[in-house]
């Protein structure tokens, strides 16, 4: 397979035909509708990819569209098709082996000096074609179809030039169109310096990442724009001058934020008005407050969270208080966080952070479509969205939270078709 075979902008399936699901119990999500919009005895109603009808079974219409399937679901469970929202899917390699040192006590720059940590990641994911990306990340990627994910955002970050990020870029578009998958694509060339700019910051900004992007946007392979804002990584200044361009071509934004400090990133992005700011352990009340008049969607990440075993959990009261949106994602990435499952996610977001059976459901669905600005599209099982399903043979909802390596997905069905890969 050469790296013209992958066709970068479409998908190429036909819409599908009518089909009604019966017999079951919704939780719609549906923000006019109470807690998880639970209805007991519901119906849904698509045709040609698109959900007609999400209420109570005897509300369904009178007429049904010629040739429809109906297919009964015995009192199964059906929510909108899972969102993971913030990913590193796509790289080279793993970091088994460092994570075996740190279990033998080696620190984080003896690590690095043996050529481990996000250098390893960076040569292993430049060492390897389009092709070899998709390849790589496919058995990931198969991981969480196969728990319902049916949109999954991921980000470029491993390349770190011009050329190692459009790679990343188009692998992930690719994804998308051999696997029956929402890709949505953030560019995150402002992940990490490189050691041949180490004290160049400014420098790898303007060789770089900005005319990466112009040329990654040219392309039709960017729908957001991110960047890590950290000691350890690049200044709110710094990350500003990205944003500046991406705010010029037109392209929404998001910030790897107070991870591991604060330094206002996530008062940063919200003054872009950005779709989210992610990690947020050490987020202050003026950054809470900056997102909450912006909208901007605040995504936990317990996964990195336990990997690298943080000991202080992001503000979560405080964002209640605020109303600031709150999503989780898996942060799926070689180093602090090689996770792939969206249902972990959940139970480790309730026990590590407090998060509740409703709270991690619409973290997983409604919050992480508006983290990547498709709310209007997907999130929720309402008439006019795609219809992106997730069905499970559970007696209620906060199964999906409380079991844990237990996975009850009955169907997967994407844009109206049942899909299992």
């Amino acid at each position: 397979m050469s790296q013209d075979d992958f066709d970068l902008r479409g998908d190429g399936r036909e819409p599908a035909g009518p089909r009604l699901w019966r017999n079951a119990r919704l939780a719609t999500l549906a923000p006019d509708r109470p807690g998880l919009g639970i209805i007991e005895h519901g119906a849904i109603l698509a045709d040609r990819g698109r959900i007609v009808y999400a209420g109570p079974q005897a509300a369904l219409p009178s007429s049904l569209p010629a040739g429809t399937q109906t297919i009964d679901l015995d009192g199964r469970w059906v929510t909108p098709g899972l969102v993971d929202c913030h990913s590193h899917i796509v790289h080279g390699g793993n970091r088994a082996r460092e994570f075996e040192m740190r279990l033998q006590g080696a620190s984080y720059e003896e690590i690095a000096r043996a050529g481990g940590g996000i250098v390893s990641s960076v040569k292993a994911t430049n060492a390897l074609s389009v092709e070899g990306l998709v390849e790589s990340a496919l058995p990931r990627v198969d991981t969480l179809i196969g728990e319902g994910v049916t949109t999954l955002e991921v980000k470029s970050g491993y390349g770190l030039s011009r050329e190692g990020e459009i790679r990343m870029l188009k692998a992930a578009r690719a994804l998308g169109n051999i696997r029956p998958l929402r890709i949505a694509t953030s560019y995150l060339a402002a992940h990490a310096l490189p050691a041949n700019y180490r004290g160049r910051a400014d420098a790898y900004l303007n060789e770089v990442v900005l005319p990466g992007l112009d040329e990654a946007h040219a392309a039709g392979l960017v729908d957001a724009v991110d960047g890590f804002c950290e000691g350890i990584a690049f200044s709110p200044a710094e990350i500003a001058r990205v944003f500046d361009r991406a705010t010029a071509l037109g392209l929404p934004v998001k910030l790897h934020a107070e991870q591991l400090s604060n330094l206002g990133g996530a008062k940063l992005a919200a003054s872009y008005g950005a779709l989210s700011a992610d990690h947020l352990e050490y987020l202050d009340e003026d950054g809470i407050a900056a997102m909450a008049k912006a909208g901007t969607v605040a995504v936990l990440l317990p996964g990195a969270f336990y990997a690298i075993r943080e000991t202080q959990a992001p503000p979560v009261a405080g964002l209640r208080q605020a109303g600031v949106p709150i999503a989780i994602a898996t942060d799926c990435n070689p180093g602090t966080s090689p996770l792939t499952s969206l249902l972990l996610t959940m139970n480790m977001a309730a026990t590590f952070f407090g998060l509740t059976v409703e709270e991690c459901l619409a973290g997983i669905t409604r919050e992480g479509a508006r983290a990547l600005g498709l709310l209007a599209e997907i999130g929720t099982l309402e008439a006019g969205k795609s219809a992106d399903l997730a069905i499970w043979s559970i007696g209620s909802p906060a199964e999906l939270v409380y079991r844990i390596g237990f996975n009850p997905l009955h169907a997967r069905i994407y844009k109206g078709e049942e899909t299992r890969r």
